[in-house]
């Protein structure tokens, strides 16, 4: 029977970190892996975490299953930080814990599956992951452009499919940070999109992954917050693995907005299932690790804190880079600077990329795609005089 399977392409971005692992040069740069990178290129384990496991350590006295839900009060302890003062909307949202943002991702599609979605509206560049649960859903994907050339966001575009999507429809937005742009909707536009899907047939699928990586936790949930206070329903993915540091332990919520709060029961029993039947149950360390800090004052602070010097990092080799744009023309970097989190796209050619991987030990993906936080204080400038040979 196994004889029937064809082998799939492997996966670029793995093919890219064995690349690199095994490029012996020193001065070789990543700026493809997906994580946050500190100055000396470390991922870190955040220290309010590490607080939080040697609490677990101590006090943890099971492990015992938790059930499909997963720790409810992780979950309802990121509400008020996803969904602000009024988090559950009169008593409107209910949640879950999920393997990471994937599988919250997953379980939303999943969901508006069962419910009789068939199409999923796309905006193109996305994160991979979309197209592929998407795809094998057996979902349609439609895309729609997410930017405009000049490195800002294309609102007209996602405005179209919500005044013209048919009933049922999904659109999948990025709730801040986009991947792997970087280029966000600006508040006045969030509240156009607000303003349009709550008289639409549309369902948003808000996936926030990075919150806290762009402006602060507060700015970065602006927009989701307009969208849920605007449309009568709505379903949300989030991860912690970011804002957490937490990639390992695949840490992850589900939220649905329904019309009325008597509708949750039966929403929530069809999402339960659908867990049941992929996951069963998520890992429980990383979920209550940030249950605990979330519960602490003094580690919520330290937490806040960490995600703070993340965030003024990457800004800062944001703005580098932005003030190399009169060097290399073309390359638009001064968008940069108006950009957010972990990514931003360059507009390299696949012959630019393959000479800067060669010729000065860069590694990107093929689309162009850097993860900002590889560069720092100690790789920067070489970055930035390997471009200006590339794209000069």
């Amino acid at each position: 029977m196994l004889d029937a399977l064809k082998a799939q392409p492997a996966d670029a971005l793995l093919a890219l970190i064995k690349l690199h692992a095994a490029d012996p040069r020193a001065d070789k740069i990543d700026l493809g892996v997906g994580v946050y990178r500190t100055g000396d290129g470390a991922t870190p384990v955040f220290k309010a975490i590490k607080g939080a496991e040697q609490r677990l350590v101590d006090e943890q006295d099971s492990k015992s299953y938790l059930g499909p839900e997963g720790d409810g009060a992780f979950v309802s302890g990121l509400m008020p930080h996803i969904f602000g003062e009024d988090a559950d909307r009169g008593g409107r949202i209910a949640g879950m814990q999920t393997p990471g943002g994937t599988g919250a991702v997953r379980l939303a599609l999943a969901l508006a599956q069962k419910a009789g979605t068939r199409r999923v509206h796309l905006g193109t560049p996305s994160w991979p992951n979309h197209a592929q649960i998407v795809a094998d859903l057996g979902l349609e994907t439609v895309p729609f452009d997410h930017a405009l050339p000049d490195g800002t966001a294309n609102v007209e575009a996602v405005l179209r499919v919500v005044r013209e999507g048919e009933a049922g429809d999904v659109v999948l937005l990025h709730g801040c940070c986009h991947n792997p742009t970087g280029i966000d909707y600006t508040d006045e536009q969030w509240r156009a999109i607000a303003e349009a899907l709550a008289t639409s047939a549309v369902i948003p699928v808000l996936d926030i992954a990075y919150q806290g990586l762009g402006h602060g936790m507060d700015e970065d949930a602006a927009g989701v917050r307009q969208v849920i206070a605007a449309v009568p329903e709505a379903l949300v993915a989030y991860s912690c693995d970011k804002n957490f540091g937490l990639y390992r332990d695949r840490v992850g919520a589900f939220y649905v907005l329904a019309k009325k709060p008597d509708d949750l029961d039966t929403i929530m029993s069809n999402a339960n299932m659908l867990a049941r039947a992929t996951w069963s149950m998520p890992p429980d360390h990383g979920g209550a690790a940030v249950r605990i800090v979330l519960e602490d004052e003094g580690l919520s602070r330290e937490w806040l804190d960490e995600l703070g010097d993340m965030r003024e990092r990457m800004r800062g080799v944001r703005e580098r880079l932005a003030a190399a744009d009169a060097a290399i023309p073309g390359l638009n970097l001064g968008a940069l600077a108006d950009q957010n989190g972990l990514f931003a796209v360059l507009p390299l050619s696949s012959d630019q990329i393959a000479k800067l991987r060669e010729d000065h030990g860069i590694y990107m993906a093929g689309s162009g795609r850097i993860n900002v936080a590889g560069l720092h204080r100690g790789n920067i400038d070489n970055f930035i005089a390997a471009l200006e040979k590339v794209a000069g």
